[in-house]
């Protein structure tokens, strides 16, 4: 796991890179509000996470800051420019990575970054220069002449970020970075936006996994239904839940009137909720929480097929605010 130090300084006006004031984006005749009057402040060299299920409209907030999408209400402002007003100049200014890969394949990977350098006004020199020099960084260097197709998916996920960055953003955007990638991948790609962050780079990302989020961000918003439910550090987030142990119980049974009599019964417990086929309960103060769940269980009658105990996670802030489980 990685020791990020998040950061808590108080921040101006001035440090904002993102802006949003009641961004809104309806689709089908008005019926479905992706995002629904959004307000949200990014600031210079942080990385900032959306966190939350598919369809709780992260990629559509990334797609009206990034241009792709035309908002229906509200405002956004990208490195001080309207993204409605200007979007041709807010493409210069932003490094975008998609969640699928949008590499060109009739480039090999050294052409991929030399095109997108001369795109952005570099001339053949600076382009060349640029793409040798991110090869190198992105530990491509090997595979420059290799097709994009023959490139494994952690490669063309790291070229993908290699090229966002070509042009030196002033925010680089990743939706769903790591989604379908392997555990090694996943975690190179981790190390790397780690060390971007460490030299400055603004980053706002989406993800719904809670461990990227938790060891990345400085800040997170937890979305649902096109909403900001909750935003702060993942500290404060995982602070914010009354309890230091979340048990988990599996067991036969009328499992709403169970989570009643724990929570009625078992010392310590703030909360206790039926999650589909488990029970969490919420407790303070952890020593003994096990015995004492099994007995009062077992006095009611129930027998209990399973227990685990764990700290609050950002998991747990998404089942108290939603009452759902964030993994779809």
């Amino acid at each position: 796991m990685f020791t990020h130090t998040h950061n808590n300084d108080s921040h101006t006006t001035a440090d904002e890179v993102i802006r949003c004031e009641k961004l809104t984006k309806r689709y089908a005749d008005g019926d479905i509000l992706a995002v629904d009057r959004l307000d949200l402040s990014v600031y210079h060299g942080e990385i900032f996470g959306l966190l939350g299920p598919n369809g709780a409209g992260k990629t559509t907030t990334v797609g009206m800051l990034t241009t792709l999408v035309i908002p229906t209400g509200g405002k956004a402002v990208v490195a001080s420019i309207d993204v409605v007003a200007q979007p041709a100049l807010v493409k210069q200014v932003i490094g975008v990575v998609a969640q699928t890969n949008n590499l060109d394949r009739s480039l090999t990977v050294w052409e991929n970054l030399y095109y997108h350098g001369r795109f952005f006004g570099m001339n053949a020199k600076e382009a060349r220069a640029a793409a040798d020099e991110s090869l190198v960084r992105f530990r491509l260097a090997e595979r420059a002449k290799a097709d994009v197709m023959a490139i494994s998916g952690g490669m063309a996920k790291r070229l993908m970020v290699a090229r966002a960055l070509l042009h030196h953003p002033s925010v680089l955007f990743l939706d769903e970075p790591t989604a379908g990638l392997d555990p090694q991948a996943r975690i190179a790609l981790w190390e790397i936006l780690e060390k971007l962050h460490a030299e400055g780079q603004t980053i706002l990302l989406t993800t719904h996994y809670m461990e990227e989020a938790d060891s990345l961000c400085d800040r997170l918003a937890i979305m649902d239904h096109g909403r900001i439910l909750a935003m702060d550090t993942p500290k404060n987030l995982k602070e914010s839940v009354a309890a230091d142990t979340i048990v988990t119980v599996s067991a036969s049974g009328d499992l709403d009137a169970l989570a009643r009599l724990l929570q009625e019964r078992v010392e310590g417990a703030t909360k206790s909720q039926r999650l589909d086929t488990t029970i969490q309960l919420h407790v303070k103060g952890a020593t003994g929480v096990l015995p004492r769940v099994v007995t009062v269980a077992e006095q009611g009658g129930y027998n209990i097929t399973d227990l685990s105990i764990a700290e609050p996670t950002l998991e747990t802030v998404f089942i108290n605010l939603t009452g759902k489980e964030l993994r779809d």
